[in-house]
């Protein structure tokens, strides 16, 4: 319940950052456009510094082992989500950029952030696993799914900033080599950025957008519910009854912040695709945006059922 109570408390500090972003655009200081110069310091400079900086802990077999089984959850929430997705999707008619929406969240920008805020940056570690598996399947499945090719992109995979950042800290880690104090103090605040950051560029993209045309589209409704409750729900029960989260002393928090994942808002990058190849890309943003609104209630909700089971 602490913990619940804890990531509220987080989720409304980073919606305030999204405030500070949506009145920058209001009151016209800069424009939706500039954002992308901040989205690009993101992805290119905030994230892999808090990335590397992750994996700057001591060795240990207990730590290995947590890895691996931050990859299984991630790897056991995808082949749930993906099928279950088809199946509500010939249910329900959803289209691919809507199933796409309920399979993929926003597991790095807001989870990085939030992983270290409530369990602490030792932690952030164990949320590679659910980056490394999503951002593979993005850029194959996702991509697919949404442009309606089976064309696989796996130069965007592997030349991915984050892999690439996720790659390095691996090595570092494995094989227990020190940077000097200096740069991991630098990657440290550099890192510490990237929430900030994250949510005042989702708060610049808000301000461009009509609200109104968010909430009057009802079929959004449906697809947050299955985004945000539903899926997450199912992989609580699934974690839980299946003795996963048992495995090891650290398996339950571990699997915490696959849970984390699970419920968070859904992936920019899939409206980024729908921007990229003209697939509805204003329905997205909508799909997406509800999302990150939705989510201030719906993620403290989820992790307090995991936390009482």
């Amino acid at each position: 319940m602490e913990l619940s109570v804890l990531l509220i408390q987080q989720i409304c500090q980073l919606f305030i950052m999204i405030f500070f972003g949506y009145l920058i655009v209001k009151t016209k200081v800069l424009t939706t456009e500039n954002s992308k110069v901040l989205s690009i310091l993101l992805l290119y400079v905030t994230c892999p510094c808090a990335i590397i900086n992750s994996f700057m802990i001591e060795f240990t077999a207990d730590k290995l082992i947590g890895l691996g089984i931050s990859f299984l959850g991630a790897i056991l929430v995808h082949i749930v989500f993906i099928p279950l997705a088809n199946i509500i999707g010939k249910m329900f008619g959803f289209t691919p950029i809507e199933k796409a929406t309920i399979i993929y969240s926003n597991s790095g920008n807001l989870i990085i952030p939030l992983v270290g805020a409530i369990l602490g940056n030792e932690w952030v570690i164990y949320s590679s696993g659910y980056m490394v598996v999503q951002t593979i399947l993005l850029w194959t499945h996702a991509k697919s799914l949404v442009c309606n090719e089976p064309s696989y992109d796996l130069k965007k995979i592997f030349l991915n900033i984050n892999i690439i950042a996720i790659i390095i800290g691996l090595m570092l880690f494995m094989l227990q080599l020190q940077l000097p104090n200096l740069i991991v103090e630098t990657f440290s605040k550099v890192g510490g950025m990237m929430g900030p950051l994250a949510m005042i560029v989702i708060g610049m993209l808000i301000g461009d957008m009509d609200l109104k045309s968010v909430f009057v589209e009802k079929r959004t409704y449906l697809i947050s519910f299955f985004r945000l409750i539903v899926f997450p729900l199912l992989m609580v029960l699934i974690f839980k009854f299946t003795g996963l989260s048992s495995l090891t002393m650290d398996a339950d928090k571990i699997l915490l912040i696959s849970i984390l994942a699970a419920c968070a808002p859904p992936a920019a990058t899939v409206t980024q695709f729908a921007q990229l190849y003209n697939k509805h890309p204003g329905y997205a943003s909508i799909m997406n945006v509800m999302g990150v609104i939705f989510s201030i209630i719906t993620m403290p909700f989820i992790i307090m059922i995991y936390q009482l089971l």
